[in-house]
């Protein structure tokens, strides 16, 4: 928000430099990121007026105007299409440094004397480009009437812009009396607003136009003005200067003052071609599914059920909050005025700018919520200038719907809480003074050390006490709050038990020689097809933005597959040895109703060698067996038990990929990155991936650790083979071994199928630990023991021994 010193004086006494102001401000929350001084190089500048305008003997196009400037008069050559005597101007001696009008650098040029077609010129008639003050180059700047002669331009005209950083709760701030208000209470001053009557001589406005609320959850309130028989011309210059300070262009007065008073008050205008409003009744409404509106930019728009419009007996004549309708423009040709000054919900605005890409500077104050209060003081403004500066008859009394009234209700604040929130005593006469200069009114509460407090109806941002402790301490200063030790301990914290494990979890990958990496949670269609080597995906429907940026970032992503894909194709091209990829984060899953799921995942990748190339040799290739290890590994460190099953994902090799399980749970899958999918995202090599669901991992790997005592009897170890059928898994071994009290370890060392084994089967050997936590066993004991297992695994899977 840009505010002018100069309009900014006229609602507030401003004695402090421009410096201890902008403090003074930012430090009370309005951060002023800086400021601009206009006029700061108009010296040799002045106020002049044109007594009389002479052809040039040797040029159609050029004129000779002669310059009144108090002490002297000045002829000069210039060749702008509006010169005209009696008109203010801005004149330039030899010597001031200008903004060189035939070029767009922006660069200051010296003025010197020249003959321009045979005629000696010392000085020039300026236009507003030249004086910085706009990109108008057409013709030269004209003054208002009442501009001094021989004054300096730079006491008339030049001002200091402070650029505001408003934050999103103070849409009060967004207005030139909002920041007034402040200036005054920061200082100790009043704020003086404008004197706002005009007379009413038309006849009542009811009579001329009727307004229904039908959507008022979406518009609490609905106010307008009449105002017939007026001129449509350009704005005087001293409001096209404001609004050029502000950074908005002028357009014509009605505009403008629509404009105005919004930078004014803080409240969104807009006004209508009464005579195009068919039947002459405005009704707001929620749009029609597919209704399509022509907005002032001439656009075509197509509008959803979730947008409000301003609508007549026939159809739509604006978007609610946004942008008026073509339909209903003021051109050149009106006569009649009906203004609209209304309250409308902040999400639908917000929404309805979003999905139009249409934002604006009455989008932005809506959307951040204004109070409906502010309408009629608004709207009463507006039409008490466009009365002064178009003319015309105000129809007497304002139309005024008002479904969604609320009684402000008073909060009660006490000055123990606002000592203990603070840390320092205010007594209750400080914060009631505090809170009446910022237009709070503040009566007796229940008791002496109570006050109850209604905040004013620019202020929507007080719902709380602690709000208005807030404004205590921003007001009274920051800097005045000594800084002194807690007066009580710290609560305990105890942070969500996830955090701990995705610590772990990272800590453990990154020491296996992993290397994190963080990528956007918005993802493409496209990408997340390619993970699936059938033609189309099989997988769950993921969530679509409402208004993606880009194509590539259009949906919400359901795992962090293709991301990671995309990193080791990209890396790939960098490093040849082995690469070892994760990342942890969330996924989005839909539901039918309510929020999506967002579970906290994790997945890794690796690929290339599993050491680095040296002269010893490759290092070898990573296999299926060392992915497997990671996750083996992990919940090792987690001191969590886990088995692996038979698994099914599509974007995996059907031969090589098994699932996580924990308690018949599937927690996770692990496996080779199938050759189509590979390929689909430019990896010529072999892949490996593993995904574990930790959100679900928590409940078993939190607050259940494994742990046993170091045995203090020797363990024996017997090694056996057995031959089994090819579709018998290792698992399925290893859980009925398991199963027997008294074994301690079992290793896999050995798996052969060939000419010693019958077709259709395989051998796998291991090496089994037998140990007891309380005597030392006996041969005949362990032989027992292990001629029980060869029982169990010949019945249940039909092992035998291999000879």
């Amino acid at each position: 928000m840009k505010i002018p010193l100069k309009w900014l004086k006229e609602y507030v006494d401003i004695t402090l430099p421009v410096a201890e102001l902008a403090d003074k401000l930012t430090m009370s929350g309005t951060e002023v990121k800086g400021s601009q001084v206009i006029g700061g190089s108009w010296a040799n500048v002045f106020v002049g007026q044109i007594i009389a305008v002479n052809p040039h003997p040797n040029a159609d196009r050029l004129h000779l105007p002669t310059v009144e400037l108090g002490t002297e008069q000045i002829t000069v050559v210039c060749g702008a299409p509006n010169l005209r005597v009696g008109d203010k101007i801005a004149f330039a001696h030899v010597g001031a440094e200008l903004v060189d009008g035939h070029s767009d650098s922006g660069r200051l040029v010296r003025l010197k004397p020249a003959k321009i077609r045979g005629v000696e010129s010392s000085g020039m008639v300026c236009s507003e480009k030249e004086l910085g003050i706009s990109d108008s180059h057409e013709g030269i700047m004209v003054l208002s009437p009442e501009a001094p002669i021989g004054m300096p331009l730079t006491d008339y005209l030049g001002d200091t812009i402070l650029d505001l950083d408003v934050t999103p709760n103070r849409p009060d701030c967004l207005s030139v009396i909002g920041i007034a208000r402040e200036v005054a209470a920061l200082t100790g001053q009043k704020a003086h607003l404008p004197g706002v009557s005009y007379e009413e001589t038309a006849p009542a406005i009811d009579r001329q136009i009727a307004v229904e609320i039908i959507d008022s959850d979406l518009c609490p309130r609905y106010c307008a003005s009449l105002i017939s028989g007026i001129k449509i011309a350009e704005s005087p210059p001293w409001l096209q200067q404001r609004l050029l300070a502000c950074g908005m262009r002028p357009i014509i007065n009605i505009v403008d003052v629509t404009n105005y008073v919004m930078l004014e008050y803080g409240q969104p205008l807009h006004s209508f071609d009464y005579e195009k409003i068919t039947g002459k009744k405005i009704i707001v409404r929620r749009a029609r599914e597919g209704e399509v509106i022509v907005s002032l930019d001439g656009e075509e728009r197509t509008l959803s059920r979730d947008m409000l419009v301003i609508a007549d007996e026939k159809r739509a004549v604006a978007i609610a909050g946004v942008m008026g309708g073509a339909n209903s423009e003021v051109t050149e040709e009106t006569t009649s005025i009906l203004l609209e000054a209304a309250n409308f919900n902040p999400a639908s605005i917000h929404h309805t700018g979003q999905k139009l890409c249409l934002p604006s500077e009455a989008c932005m104050r809506f959307e951040r919520g204004i109070r409906p209060e502010l309408t009629i003081l608004a709207l009463k403004r507006a039409t008490q200038l466009m009365l002064q500066l178009a003319g015309g008859k105000a129809a007497t009394g304002v139309a005024d719907a008002y479904p969604g009234k609320k009684e402000p209700q008073p909060i009660t604040l006490s000055t123990e809480e606002t000592s203990r929130l603070l840390g320092v005593k205010f007594s209750r006469d400080q914060i009631v003074d505090t809170l009446t200069s910022l237009g709070f009114d503040c009566q007796p509460g229940a008791s002496t050390s109570e006050t109850a407090v209604t905040a004013p109806y620019w202020r929507n941002d007080i719902s709380r006490s602690v709000d208005l402790i807030e404004e205590v301490a921003r007001i009274i200063g920051y800097d005045k709050i000594p800084t002194t030790m807690l007066s009580q301990a710290i609560p305990q914290q105890n942070p969500a038990p996830i955090l701990g494990l995705k610590r772990k979890l990272s800590d453990s990958l990154v020491g296996y020689g992993f290397h994190e990496i963080i990528t956007y949670s918005l993802t493409s269609l496209e990408l997340l097809n390619k993970l699936t080597p059938e033609s189309h995906s099989t997988g769950p429907i993921p969530l679509r933005l409402a208004n993606p940026m880009t194509a590539d970032q259009e949906y919400l992503r359901p795992n962090l597959r293709p991301s990671l894909l995309l990193a080791l194709a990209a890396n790939r091209r960098h490093e040849d040895d082995g690469i070892r990829l994760f990342e942890l984060g969330k996924v989005y899953l839909a539901r039918r109703k309510d929020l999506p799921d967002e579970p906290q995942m994790l997945c890794g990748l690796l690929s290339g060698t599993r050491l680095e190339k040296s002269w010893q040799g490759d290092g070898g290739s990573i296999d299926f067996f060392d992915a497997k290890g990671v996750v083996e590994g992990l919940f090792q460190r987690l001191g969590v038990e886990v088995n692996f099953a038979k698994s099914d994902d599509k974007s995996l090799h059907p031969a090589q990929q098994a699932a996580v399980v924990i308690d018949e749970n599937k927690l996770g899958v692990v496996g080779e990155l199938h050759p189509k999918v590979a390929e689909a995202f430019g990896i010529s090599e072999t892949a490996y991936l593993f995904e574990l669901n930790v959100t679900a991992l928590v409940p078993f790997a939190v607050g259940h650790k494994m742990s046993q005592p170091i045995p203090r009897f020797p363990a024996t170890v017997r090694d056996i083979a057995l031959i089994v059928a090819a579709d018998v898994s290792h698992q399925q071994v290893l859980n009925i071994i398991n199963e027997f009290s008294l074994v301690n370890q079992v290793a896999l060392f050995d798996v052969y199928s060939g000419k010693q084994v019958p077709p259709g089967k395989k051998s796998l050997a291991y090496r089994i630990s037998y140990q007891s936590p309380s005597r030392t066993l006996t041969e005949k004991e362990v032989n027992k023991v292990q001629q029980q297992i060869l029982s169990r695994l010949s019945k249940e899977l039909g092992a035998t021994l291999r000879g």
